[in-house]
């Protein structure tokens, strides 16, 4: 009788027949996998109120049914339903005010990238090197937001720019920096990207809670004007090369000057 065919001798390795050796195996696979975590209740209720919100079933600026509604549909406690609706208030998907039913928001790209700017601030308290990432991000974030404003800009947009620009000339010190910043803002925002938008505006809020005395002297606001004077012309000519190259000059002299004087204010 020939092996496989029906009544054939089983066939034995190590003195164990093929068929225990491949379910030895499937249960050291089961074994090797992760265990499954376990889910707290609230974590299944904000899944699935984020499904009904996803698919329209509660619009933004509609009310979410009522804390006891809530229970009765999802069969949980009110501690339960609580923990989900202080989640989805931190996501920024709903607002709660005292006395109310939660309320549904209309999220965007910006207002969700947002969230991440207290969590980023304690990261950059507790690892003082990824302020030095930051900058480095910035550096290479804002020389592509200027080579594409130099492709993307209409007429307006140049018009714009240099609006900010004049702006920014007569600022008194104690207003510079944020001139400053407006006028990066307004490059950004040629490229129309709600993306880039939220990023950016994380990124400057970062930032300006490290750089809290930053009032430059009369030569460096001079310099700093020269270069975003040479930044706008660059964009102006839609010169997407030399914007670029404009952009990350300013940026890298003016993060040494930031560090310089970060140093010279370090106890001794």
């Amino acid at each position: 009788m020939k092996t496989g065919e029906i009544g054939a001798p089983q066939i034995f390795r190590a003195n164990r027949p093929i068929g225990v050796i491949f379910q030895d195996k499937r249960i050291n696979s089961f074994m090797a996998s992760p265990a499954i975590r376990r889910r707290k209740l609230y974590h299944e209720v904000v899944d699935r109120l984020l499904a009904q919100i996803g698919a329209g079933e509660f619009l933004p600026g509609s009310q979410l049914p009522s804390e006891r509604a809530l229970m009765e549909m999802f069969g949980t406690g009110r501690s339960a339903i609580r923990e989900a609706l202080h989640s989805l208030q931190r996501m920024g998907v709903i607002s709660i005010r005292h006395g109310e039913r939660a309320r549904v928001e209309a999220l965007t790209a910006g207002r969700v990238i947002s969230q991440i700017g207290d969590i980023a601030h304690f990261l950059i308290c507790s690892t003082p090197q990824i302020l030095d990432h930051l900058k480095r991000a910035r550096i290479a974030f804002e020389t592509a937001m200027a080579r594409d404003a130099a492709t993307l800009a209409t007429d307006a947009d140049i018009e714009k720019l240099r609006q900010a620009l004049e702006t920014h000339k007569p600022a008194a010190a104690s207003d510079f920096h944020r001139k400053d910043i407006a006028f990066h803002v307004e490059i950004i925002a040629i490229a129309r990207n709600p993306i880039y938008e939220g990023l950016a505006q994380v990124m400057f809020d970062l930032l300006e809670r490290f750089y809290l005395n930053r009032k430059l002297a009369v030569v460096a606001r001079r310099i700093t004007l020269v270069e975003h004077r040479r930044i706008f012309e660059r964009i102006a000519a839609r010169d997407a090369a030399g914007a670029a190259k404009a952009m990350k000059a300013h940026l890298e002299r003016a993060q040494k000057l930031y560090s310089q004087r970060a140093e010279r204010r370090k106890p001794l």
